[in-house]
């Protein structure tokens, strides 16, 4: 929905002018799945799919949320008192933005209630952080309405907060940094422990290149137990191995480590982590030196460690990495959380609908959804747009 639509149906729900509208990506993780919960690296970028939110400020304590993007009986707006937020007090959708005020709130910070209306392009459940697209937009309008000075970084953390402990959700800092903080044109090397940050150069475009997306349809919710088994399970590891977090791990001692591990499952996961770690910084290397068909390779390694490590793959995500890769793709990976959700597959311009096709008629073949292609284009981060 574009901004001008977001405003006047703003209006038509609450009977005034909004006092801005603030938009906020979705993202693609390049390279870097499951390190950002082990303080290690990542090197996501935003998408041209946002979440848009217009918003007023309220001084009675009152929070009124809609959603053009809710159907059926839970459509219409939804009133909160902001006294009354608490973690685990809402399962529905509106416990994300709620969450952000809650954190918001219990920082320190004076936001005294809020009219939003959010309209959303990021396909919910395919692993390109709708989720966090939602709290970053919520929260930059009301770091930018009550004047609270916060950086994008800070935003996130409060962000990740909220997602942590109001939703639920044990998620890393990965996707609300990339939501606040990616520039057009850019990947975000992101080490996840310090937050600093390095903006590289990602414009497939100017070398022949195209990076695709393709959304199994297939649904996945990162507060389900499986995802917060890999965190166990990872933070088991770095205690057995008496280090802070399995960033610390050497890449070159990684077979030290792992003899000293006794339980298999555990001994998967950590070496997931510090490969993954270590094929970031490879990716790194490869995009600075100008090499970017050289991450193909690298990025399937990924995809076989997800899947064969870290267990987190679907039928589906297999299925689009060996048919693209089979196609002439240079490289292809599930991207995102896991048990569905998104792959990434690199092509020559020339390849595109070679492989779009063939992706396509393995899933009929394999009587599978039809899966959603499209290409990824590194966008800007998130802004005020009204």
């Amino acid at each position: 929905m574009a901004k001008q639509q977001v405003r006047e149906r703003f209006v038509e729900l609450y009977g005034a002018e909004p006092e801005g509208v603030w938009s906020a990506p979705g993202r693609v993780n390049l390279i870097g799945e499951h390190t950002d919960y082990n303080d290690g690296f990542v090197m996501p970028f935003a998408l041209p799919h946002v979440t848009t939110a217009a918003v007023a400020r309220r001084t009675d304590g009152v929070l009124r949320l809609h959603s053009a993007d809710i159907q059926g009986t839970a459509a219409g707006v939804v009133e909160l008192a902001l006294d009354a937020l608490a973690p685990g007090s809402d399962p529905s959708w509106t416990a994300y933005p709620a969450g952000v005020v809650w954190a918001l709130r219990e920082a320190g910070h004076p936001v005294t209630g809020a009219d939003i209306h959010l309209s959303s392009t990021v396909p919910t459940g395919a692993g390109l952080s709708s989720s966090a697209a939602l709290e970053v937009v919520v929260a930059l309008a009301l770091n930018d309405l009550f004047g609270l000075g916060l950086m994008g970084w800070k935003l996130a953390r409060l962000c990740q907060r909220a997602e942590n402990v109001y939703v639920g959700a044990p998620t890393g800092i990965m996707d609300q940094t990339a939501s606040a903080c990616c520039e057009e044109g850019h990947a975000l090397f992101l080490d996840t422990r310090d937050l600093s940050q390095k903006q590289i150069p990602f414009d497939l475009a100017a070398e022949g290149l195209r990076l695709l997306v393709v959304d199994t349809q297939v649904k996945h919710a990162h507060s389900g137990g499986e995802y917060g088994k890999r965190r166990a399970g990872c933070e088991q590891g770095a205690a057995l191995l008496g280090v802070d977090a399995l960033r610390d791990v050497p890449y070159d001692g990684l077979d030290e480590a792992l003899a000293r591990l006794g339980d298999e499952e555990v001994r998967r996961m950590v070496r997931h982590v510090v490969t993954e770690d270590h094929r970031v910084e490879r990716v790194v290397s490869l995009l600075e030196a100008g090499d970017t068909r050289a991450i193909g390779p690298v990025l399937t390694e990924g995809h076989a460690s997800l899947r064969d490590d870290f267990r987190v793959s679907a039928p589906e995500l297999d299925l689009v990495v060996e048919v693209a890769l089979s196609a002439g793709a240079l490289g292809a990976r599930m991207t995102g959380g896991g048990f569905g959700g998104s792959a990434i597959v690199l092509v020559e311009a020339t390849d595109v609908e070679t492989v779009t096709k063939s992706v396509t008629e393995a899933f009929a073949a394999a009587d599978f959804a039809a899966p959603r292609v499209f290409e990824a284009v590194p966008a800007a981060g998130a802004r005020r747009v009204s």
